[in-house]
């Protein structure tokens, strides 16, 4: 089970990816096992030395009750203190944002998320990006690679 940020591979140059655990609900859990979530323009911030992400839609439990959770909360992201302190610094420095990348269920049974310090990409490096994609593309074709 993942469900993936494909825009932000886009949008942001990856400098480090870190894979962080989540605090969920139960609600949350059963959908996100279902595939229901999206990373509609989420990003991660920090708040008194602890990391979260805004923006993350996870859909309200189709079979849940009163106990269902609220589709748009901000969740707390479980990382190392020497990773929060790194992701921290870097985070403050100009241009650096952090993004989800993707949700997946880790062997241990729990959902994880793998974040990324990223970089914005400019227009002209959104159309590299496209051009090195289309010419592997043609490449594979070609070749059957």
């Amino acid at each position: 089970m993942e469900i993936s940020n494909r825009k932000a591979y886009h949008e942001y140059f990856f400098e480090q990816t870190y894979i962080a655990g989540m605090v969920l609900a139960g609600t949350e859990i059963k959908s996100l096992r279902a595939g229901k979530a999206s990373f509609n323009d989420s990003y991660c911030y920090f708040h008194h030395g602890e990391l979260f992400v805004k923006s993350l839609h996870i859909s309200e439990y189709a079979y849940g009750t009163y106990t269902n959770h609220q589709p748009m909360q901000e969740r707390k992201l479980l990382l190392t203190k020497r990773e929060l302190r790194r992701l921290e610094a870097k985070s403050k420095e100009k241009g650096y944002s952090i993004i989800p990348l993707r949700i997946f269920l880790a062997e241990s049974g729990y959902f994880k998320m793998e974040i990324g310090l990223g970089k914005g990409k400019k227009n002209y490096d959104k159309r590299e990006s496209i051009k090195e994609r289309e010419m592997d593309r043609d490449v594979k074709r070609k070749y059957g690679v």
